[in-house]
């Protein structure tokens, strides 16, 4: 009997969370503990993708289909090497991100443990969703809980910052929606068959021209949840306004869901606007490496600071996506995962910093190694982790990173590398500005340095760094045929569409591969490069 694995760590959270609403709210402790059980068996029960996942296969894994409501809209579910470690990431995480709000949020705990659960169950659907359609309903659904967790729990300007996080990412979202009701139509005229099966889209060739408009529509939706210089402007108000655990799931999880669409949906699916796009696609990524690094070194925020070296850390992942080289592509993937762990971890120190200060202004700071020694060194291993220091997670992911991106551009690779650079820069400045020097702040003496639950909230990450760093093939071994597999259809599609002079004004697109694709590959790989 086949265990639906997917579907119960996708919707255990939602279980969690329905019968959270029938419990009393002045049991803090007993709602907390609960959720933190139910948060552990979760990841528990997600390790066995991990244990039970062939590296060898770039097929689906795990797969659950079922009718739904007709129409091509079914519930399938499955994973492959692309998002296997995504999901792990997720289900890792939100234990962490209980522990980290056990003290800090204090009203409304029961509101906020719900919109919790109900935000997992949506980032693993999106990450799990084999339908686009319902891969959709997931996409929109985590909009929700974090509207409340930051309009609720969030600082001074929460509204501002809430308002302007759901204006950007509906709106990318809407244009998505409407790009997938056209290829959808588009399938149905052609085959006279309902389908949102996303192998089914990625067997489409479509117009040159048609691609162009559909690339856009997706890659704006993708391109504001990394989000991309010039759509980067809601992250740092966001980041800054949302409590502790809603900074560290948007920081670890939301945003590779932007990196996610793009090479789960909009590359593969459309090839030639991708190649037309690319060189512009690229700058942006660039740009947005630098100008993130040099907008972090001026802040005067810790979580500001944080903010924008994601923006930095997120471009050199896009810039290596769009090498579309093997190197760049694993790079890219496995510097997912160390961002997520890096600045998630350094989000949970600012937040201990503000709960026993309630400021976040580096002037405000001097001296506290003095007072939180533990703490210090925590922080210290958390930095240079997202500075990639040899033997820890960042620097395996940085390096193939510009490995790829090197193969693809040298000029571009330069530039990339003052994402380290500057990263070195601003993280070891304020490390020095709040840790070192003479206690200036006669509060800071007053601090107790980490309680043995905020000591075990950093064990698993410490940990993880460390394996992630030493030993990288017990995650890139797993990624390796989903990654070769996501090239060759990108490249097969590009050969066939080439071979096959699809008229400018051909409207229903040409489907299903032909047979003799290797052989394609081999004779014609010149009209991929």
């Amino acid at each position: 009997m086949n265990i639906p694995v997917l579907s119960i760590i996708t919707f255990l959270p939602l279980a969690c969370a329905l019968l959270l609403i029938f419990l009393p709210k002045e049991k803090t402790s007993l709602l907390k503990t609960l959720v933190l059980v139910i948060t552990v068996i979760n990841f528990i029960i997600s390790l066995t993708l991990f244990f039970n996942f062939d590296g060898g296969t770039s097929d689906p894994q795990f797969v659950e289909k079922a009718e739904w409501i007709g129409y091509g809209i079914h519930y399938h579910l499955g994973i492959d090497g692309i998002s296997l470690f995504l999901v792990l990431l997720t289900t890792f995480l939100m234990p962490l991100v209980i522990l980290s709000s056990w003290t800090y949020i204090r009203e409304r705990v029961k509101e906020y443990l719900i919109f919790m659960l109900i935000l997992q169950t949506g980032m693993i659907g999106v990450f799990v969703s084999l339908n686009l359609f319902l891969f959709y309903i997931f996409w929109e659904a985590m909009l929700i809980p974090m509207y409340f967790l930051i309009g609720i729990w969030g600082g001074k300007r929460k509204i501002y910052a809430t308002v302007k996080y759901v204006i950007f990412t509906m709106f990318g979202s809407l244009l998505m929606l409407v790009a997938l009701f056209f290829m959808y139509n588009l399938y149905y005229k052609a085959t006279g068959t309902y389908s949102f099966n996303l192998f089914d889209f990625q067997n489409m060739i479509l117009n040159p021209n048609i691609q162009i408009w559909l690339f856009l529509a997706f890659a704006l939706a993708f391109a504001i949840k990394v989000p991309m210089f010039p759509f980067h402007t809601w992250l740092p108000d966001a980041h800054v306004e949302a409590p502790t655990g809603g900074s560290v799931v948007l920081a670890a999880v939301l945003l590779k869901m932007g990196t996610y669409g793009f090479l789960r949906f909009a590359m593969p699916m459309f090839p030639d606007a991708l190649m037309k796009l690319l060189p512009y696609l690229s700058i942006l990524a660039l740009i947005g490496i630098i100008y993130g690094g040099l907008m972090a070194l001026i802040q005067k925020d810790i979580k500001s600071l944080v903010a924008y070296s994601s923006v930095s850390h997120m471009g050199l992942i896009m810039l290596a996506v769009f090498a579309l080289n093997f190197e760049g592509l694993q790079g890219a993937l496995y510097q997912m995962l160390n961002h997520g762990l890096s600045t998630g971890a350094l989000f949970i120190c600012v937040g201990i910093l503000y709960e026993r200060s309630h400021t976040r202004l580096i002037k405000d700071y001097g001296g506290v190694s003095k007072q939180m020694p533990v703490f210090a060194a925590i922080f210290l291993i958390c930095i240079l982790s997202s500075v990639g220091l040899p033997g820890l997670n960042g620097f395996v992911g940085e390096i193939l990173c510009l490995f790829g991106i090197f193969q693809a551009n040298q000029m571009f690779a330069i530039l990339a590398v003052t994402t380290v650079i500057l990263a070195a820069a601003y993280l070891l400045w304020m490390f020095q500005r709040v840790m070192h020097g003479p206690i200036t702040n006669d509060k800071i003496l007053k601090f107790p340095d980490l309680s043995a639950r905020e000591i075990i909230q950093f064990v698993p990450i410490i940990v993880m760094m460390f394996w992630m760093g030493i030993y990288p093939q017990t995650f890139l071994r797993k990624m390796d045929a989903s990654v070769t597999h996501l090239l060759d259809t990108i490249k097969k599609k590009e050969v066939i569409f080439a071979r096959s002079q699809m008229a400018p004004d051909t409207v229903l697109p040409q489907l299903l591969l032909p047979p003799d694709v290797p052989e394609i590959l081999e004779e014609e790989e010149a009209i991929i490069r």
